[in-house]
């Protein structure tokens, strides 16, 4: 298992949408990507493309299931083959969305959506540290949600998994940030995706669609940078950065619920959703 110079990425539900769109932002700029998902063939043209693009090896991939914590060893285990044992980054980007009120969904569609949305990153945040504590400098990065922000109907398990990955986000960056693992979360809005497909919802009218799988990319981008030198200087005194809300609205949301007393982010949300 020779080492790798190239920083290394692994990315859950990476055949399409986010996660595709996150491979690729980062094999632009030379890292190796892992491209993992229980779609198969989506993966095969994914990697295939991706070299094409930027070159053998660029890229590897294989099948995931992310309820399924041996498929992560496995996966885990043939990535490091390719980077040497690296893991520069993991990105838990895999998730499903059912949309409908609560009580017309069927209940096995909500624990499906714990299952993967909540599972899947407890999963690979678990499988994934012995790598990440092997790396310097590695990081976790996870698919959060607006609808962390103050629970969304329409979309009450879809929301109440992502405040569960707030949460884990926000625990495991105190946990490991001693063992220099840093740990941070985005929080877009509603972004044009498969997810929307047959899931209309309120606040996805009033609001609007208006983030693209590439805005969401190229924000986990920035945000994987490792901080400057001033920013280490900062740090300090400065708390450390574990949330990054992604667009205009979300960031606006994710302010008025800093500023103003829950019972005015009710009323806020409550509007938005028409409810």
């Amino acid at each position: 298992m020779p080492a790798t110079s190239r920083p290394a990425i692994l990315v859950s539900g990476s055949a399409a949408g986010i996660g595709r769109a996150t491979v690729e932002r980062f094999a632009a700029a030379g890292w190796l990507v892992g491209v993992y998902d229980v779609d198969v063939p989506g993966v095969e043209r994914a990697v295939a493309e991706l070299e094409d693009v930027h070159g053998a090896g660029a890229a590897v991939g294989g099948a995931l299931d992310v309820t399924d914590v041996e498929q992560w060893h496995r996966a885990l285990a043939e990535f490091a083959e390719v980077s040497g044992g690296r893991l520069d980054l993991l990105v838990n980007n895999a998730g499903i969305l059912r949309a409908g009120r609560f009580a017309d969904v069927p209940l096995a569609a909500h624990h499906l959506t714990i299952e993967i949305n909540v599972g899947g990153v407890v999963n690979g945040c678990h499988a994934a540290y012995p790598y990440l504590k092997a790396t310097p400098g590695a990081q976790v990065i996870n698919l959060c949600s607006a609808s962390a922000i103050y629970g969304q109907p329409e979309i009450a398990s879809y929301s109440a998994s992502k405040f569960a990955v707030r949460g884990l986000t926000e625990a495991l960056e105190l946990e490991w940030r001693k063992e220099g693992i840093r740990v941070q979360a985005v929080w877009p809005l509603w972004v044009n995706t498969a997810l929307l497909e047959g899931n209309d919802t309120t606040s996805a009218s009033t609001m609007g669609v208006r983030l693209t799988v590439e805005d969401v990319a190229e924000q986990i981008f920035d945000i994987a940078k490792p901080p400057s030198l001033v920013g280490r200087a900062l740090g300090r005194v400065a708390p450390a950065r574990v949330h990054t809300a992604v667009g205009l609205p979300a960031k606006a949301l994710a302010l008025t619920a800093d500023l103003v007393p829950s019972f005015l982010s009710r009323e806020v949300n409550k509007r938005i959703n028409h409810s």
